[in-house]
């Protein structure tokens, strides 16, 4: 294959490596289909061998020997139904296996992404991880039950083939193998036009399922700003330009494969009649002339078929290299100590922070200590750095400067099973599973119907799932659409309130939440106190106002922190901000 550069070259080796590596646990189906693909191979090669022994044995001499014919017929059926079967059988092995193994290679996609810093999901559309996950790995597919089974099967007939031509005359055979270097050059030339031209059918795919699933999810606010014609241009645009490089390789394929190919198997088939000038006629019988014809045919198809997939296998590559990309990610570092949480204490000395190492700040020099179950409040304007502190917290960045003690233990050394069981968040904006509420609150953890139903009455759902068909088997539907942002949050809360983290973050859990049924949550909330730190990130007065300690955020800065009665004393930012919430009212 011809590269650019060496680099080039190594790479492609490389991804083809790896994707051939998850072959081996499946060894044995694979043996067995190689095997039905040699046997098959000999059998449709052995049919015009049949054939020139009838022309040259009875045709041309006129010996109407009639059992020899019978023998000769059904020896000739068996052959092409053995092939035939054979075949068959190959093609369900390869497929059965090729399924397989892109499930597994699938999973591992899964694994990683799973695994991932959330960083990665900050700058990277879902609908391009998506694409990787299924377009990808769909095309990946191909490899392992189009492209190995079709070169295999091919490379067998060719050697086959190759083996019964000079065993009948190996002149012809000279001429015919003339074709090889023609077809090797027209590989070169493919190789080199189609890679880039692939890369970009693949990016343009990528953009298509970005955009389908952008539209999807902001349909509503799509429709709200009457936009549906700039999206469907925009969709448009991409098809477009997906189409014209389809046409390309569309057009490649048409010039560099089967027809350039049925032009060389023509030119070898006018050095075989000329042939027949040249030497001696003795030499050549109708029979093995036929025979050869047959095969110059049968050679055709094999170098055909090895040519075109290339064209699956560029693509196969390109996709193996988008997935491998995504797989060799750094996954999101834990710690290794794994022992629980015996406190919620929590220290933060000099912190500061920035979102892919910028050199802006979002947080600066933050020093703060909250002690086990106490009840911290953080507040400030948009952007003050509140939530970004919050998912420091959990564990989901790594910062650039300071510390942060958990349980008197640096974070970082923390595993996640410690932390995950230890520290959880509710967020403002909560997932709903399409399941039933049942899976929605437990999230795979075992936690009885007793728990749930008191957890629900704490959360004042009770009503809200008794009149539901199913009860706490009530199916959610598509991202909880059946349901309200209030009752979401609502869900959200009783997710965490089953158990009893160490340090409980509520990040504008309670915005979109009607003021009784808040109250209820704060009662709850004091209740929880006894087994829990607890960290609040809202603006409403009534959910702080009862907080040990308030800690006010500015420009990613502490500029005041205190309990409510010292802050407004001290008519600061706590105290401005709380004036402008009440002029609000």
């Amino acid at each position: 294959m011809l590269f650019n550069t060496s680099h080039d070259l190594t790479r492609f080796w490389n991804i083809l490596n790896r994707l051939l590596k998850y072959i081996s646990i499946w060894k044995k189906q694979l043996i067995i289909a190689f095997l039905c693909l040699i046997i098959a191979s000999i059998t449709e090669v052995l049919g015009p061998i049949l054939i020139s022994y009838f022309i040259d044995n009875i045709v041309v001499s006129h010996n109407l020997n009639i059992t020899l014919i019978v023998f000769i017929i059904i020896g000739f059926i068996i052959l092409q139904i053995s092939s035939v079967t054979l075949n068959y059988y190959q093609t369900i092995l390869f497929n059965k296996t090729a399924v397989k193994i892109v499930q597994n290679l699938r999973l591992d996609v899964i694994k990683s992404a799973l695994q991932q810093p959330l960083y990665i999901f900050d700058t990277q559309p879902i609908g391009q991880i998506i694409s990787r996950i299924t377009n990808d790995t769909e095309i990946v597919k191909e490899l392992y039950d189009t492209v190995i089974a079709t070169v295999f099967r091919s490379i067998v007939l060719i050697c086959v083939t190759l083996i019964a031509m000079f065993s009948l005359e190996w002149h012809m055979a000279s001429i015919a193998i003339i074709i090889f270097p023609m077809v090797i050059m027209v590989m070169f030339f493919y190789q080199k036009y189609s890679t880039p031209i692939l890369r970009k059918v693949k990016e343009y795919t990528e953009n298509t399922n970005n955009q389908f699933n952008e539209i999807i999810n902001g349909m509503q606010i799509i429709q709200q700003f009457n936009q549906e014609k700039k999206f469907k241009q925009c969709i448009k645009k991409n098809s477009k330009l997906h189409y014209l490089a389809r046409m390309k390789i569309l057009r490649l394929d048409g010039l560099l494969l089967r027809p350039l190919l049925s032009l060389f198997s023509a030119i070898i088939l006018c050095g075989l009649i000329i042939s027949c000038n040249i030497f001696s006629t003795h030499l050549f019988e109708i029979g093995v002339l036929y025979a050869f014809i047959s095969y110059l045919g049968r050679l055709n198809e094999p170098l055909i078929a090895i040519t075109t997939q290339q064209s699956i296998l560029q693509q196969a590559i390109v996709s193996g290299e988008r997935i491998f990309e995504l797989i060799d990610t750094p996954n999101q570092i834990y710690g290794s100590d794994l022992l629980k949480l015996n406190s919620g204490s929590i220290e933060i000395k000099n912190l500061n922070f920035s979102y892919h190492n910028n050199t802006f700040y979002t947080l600066k020099n933050i020093n703060l200590i909250i002690p086990s179950k106490g009840f911290t409040a953080f507040i400030g304007h948009t952007g003050s750095g509140k939530s970004t502190l919050a998912n420091l917290l959990m564990g989901y960045y790594s910062f650039n400067q300071g510390k942060i003690y958990i349980d008197k233990r640096p974070i970082h050394s923390l595993s996640h099973q410690t932390l995950r069981k230890g520290v959880l968040m509710v967020q403002q904006e909560p997932l709903i599973l399409a399941d039933s509420i049942l899976t929605n609150i437990t999230l795979g953890r075992h936690i009885s119907e007793k728990k749930i139903w008191q957890v629900l009455n704490m959360v004042q759902l009770t009503s809200l799932v008794q009149s539901m068909p199913q009860g706490i088997y009530s199916n959610l539907g598509e991202k909880g659409n059946n349901l309200s942002v209030g009752e979401k949050q609502l869900i959200a809360i009783a997710r965490v309130f089953v158990v009893n983290p160490k340090i409980l973050i509520l990040d504008e859990a309670t915005a979109n939440i009607d003021s009784e049924t808040e109250q209820n949550i704060q009662n709850a909330l004091l209740s929880i106190r006894k087994f829990s730190t607890l960290v609040v990130i809202a603006h409403r007065l009534s959910t702080i106002i009862k907080a040990d300690n308030i800690v006010v955020l500015h420009q990613g800065k502490i500029v005041e922190k205190g309990s409510h009665k010292i802050l407004m004393h001290k008519k600061g930012y706590y105290w401005k901000m709380i004036k402008t919430q009440i002029k609000k009212y």
